[in-house]
């Protein structure tokens, strides 16, 4: 049995893992590759895999990095199972249909100003058919996934429903367990429980490493830096543009954004989400109350969570294009995360020449994204094939992220010894070549054999 990592291999985008017992093949995730659009692109078109050879899909969660492919799979001829948690199912149907449209809407805006354009990796078309195989498995009971694998979510703490993956896999008579972690979240984040990191040992890890050669500043901080930079924002007359996952992130920012509210820490400003998606998802958060974390007093008492006074969800179009001609200051939140397609370049495109204006970084860039760039400070932008000069004040709230820094990740890695203390050998992924290279040194000076593969190595377990 072994191992190919095909995604998101030394860097932080494009998750995908094929793990082979026996004659049966399993993705675990199938993201998508985010970055130069011509780089990814081809990365995207290249799946590593025959899809009618693949036995079944794991998805540890619906980020499009992570679930981006699956309709393109389907597309390309998969006709098998995709497990995910029920939550991480319901999210996907809509993140995927976004996506889709988000392609589609991109290409007609290059097509309609006369700039280069490609077809969409996948449309709207693909997304029903692949949604019809995802089959949603409760968290902490074993499941069979394939001959010789059977699977186990447990809480990853990352966004609702993100899963790390416990596989016990059995070949010629012997089993080896392989723990997925998917994307660790942080202890003590608001709305999202907790990780629950995999106990009881494990024959080997693939672990992610995005922030694995940094820590965060304290959650309890970062609500008092963003009243801060909102209320600084209004005070000179500018709005606050924030690049925003639209699934977690979002709901993150609204529930501190209406704690702050409720304190009298912020000004009586309006607060846009301008996302069709996060309006989508913010329903599905309320679908899903069970897998809350019910130690957050508003959790507790507040009926609804994400709708306040100041809170403004867009219809459509037509009243996002509207907010580039209002006046007075305002908070803008609207995806992608990492800037790269959707209504936020629009908003960026128009504020980010203004020096009143704030664009708030709350997540992690990956290199070659609008959003690095953004964080970079670079002098001028480009976006939707314009050159755009930064002139806007950039503010970084990494605290924000929904991934674990070092030492977090140091603690759930610890978890997943068995009683022994035996440490696992561990494959890092999800991470940069400067972030990996430093955990791989602080988790072998603690006994921990680390690998850190290429795209197209292979582990045998």
């Amino acid at each position: 049995m072994h191992v190919e990592f095909s995604g998101a291999a030394r860097e932080v985008t494009g998750s995908c893992h094929l793990l082979t017992v026996g004659d049966h093949t399993v993705a675990l995730d199938c993201g998508l590759f985010q970055g130069r659009r011509s780089e990814a692109r081809e990365k995207n078109l290249r799946l590593p895999f025959p899809p009618e050879r693949l036995s079944a899909v794991v998805l540890s969660h619906a980020h499009i990095d992570h679930a981006g492919r699956l309709p393109f799979l389907a597309r390309q001829g998969y006709t098998g199972t995709v497990f995910a948690t029920a939550a991480t199912r319901d999210l996907c149907a809509i993140m995927l249909a976004d996506s889709a449209y988000i392609q589609e809407k991109d290409v007609e805006f290059l097509r309609r100003h006369k700039r280069e354009a490609v077809e969409p990796l996948y449309t709207q078309a693909d997304v029903p058919p692949l949604m019809q195989r995802m089959t949603g498995m409760p968290f902490d009971r074993e499941f069979p996934v394939a001959p010789g694998v059977t699977a186990k979510f447990v809480d990853a703490g990352h966004i609702l429903g993100s899963a790390s993956v416990i596989l016990d896999c059995t070949e010629s008579g012997t089993t080896r367990r392989l723990v997925f972690s998917g994307d660790i979240g942080r202890w003590g984040q608001p709305i999202i429980r907790d990780p629950h990191p995999p106990t009881g040992g494990a024959d080997a890890v693939i672990m992610e490493s995005t922030y694995g050669d940094r820590d965060h500043p304290p959650v309890e901080d970062l609500r008092g830096r963003l009243a801060t930079i909102v209320s600084e924002t209004a005070a000179r007359g500018g709005r606050v543009l924030i690049p925003a996952f639209a699934v977690g992130r979002t709901q993150e920012i609204v529930y501190d954004l209406h704690a702050l509210a409720r304190e009298g820490r912020i000004p009586n400003i309006p607060i846009y989400i301008d996302s069709p998606l996060a309006t989508d998802a913010t329903t599905v958060f309320s679908m899903h109350p069970e897998i809350m974390d019910r130690s957050e007093q508003m959790v507790q008492t507040v009926q609804h969570l994400f709708r306040f006074n100041l809170l403004h969800y867009t219809v459509d179009v037509a009243e996002s294009k509207s907010l580039n001609t209002q006046r007075g200051p305002m908070v803008i939140i609207a995806a992608s995360g990492m800037a790269e397609a959707g209504r936020i370049l629009h908003h960026l495109r128009h504020g980010a020449p203004e020096p009143r204006n704030t664009i708030l970084i709350v997540g992690f860039q990956a290199e070659h994204t609008l959003g690095r760039r953004i964080v970079e400070r670079r002098d001028m932008l480009r976006i939707l094939g314009d050159e755009v000069p930064l002139r806007a004040s950039v503010e970084v709230l990494n605290g924000y992220s929904a991934h674990a820094d070092r030492g977090e990740l140091m603690k759930w890695i610890d978890a997943v010894r068995d009683q022994g203390g035996r440490a696992p050998p561990i494959w890092l992924v999800h991470g940069e070549p400067p972030a990996q290279d430093a955990l791989a040194s602080r988790l072998s000076k603690r006994g921990y054999t680390v690998h850190a593969p290429a795209p197209g190595d292979r582990a045998t377990l």
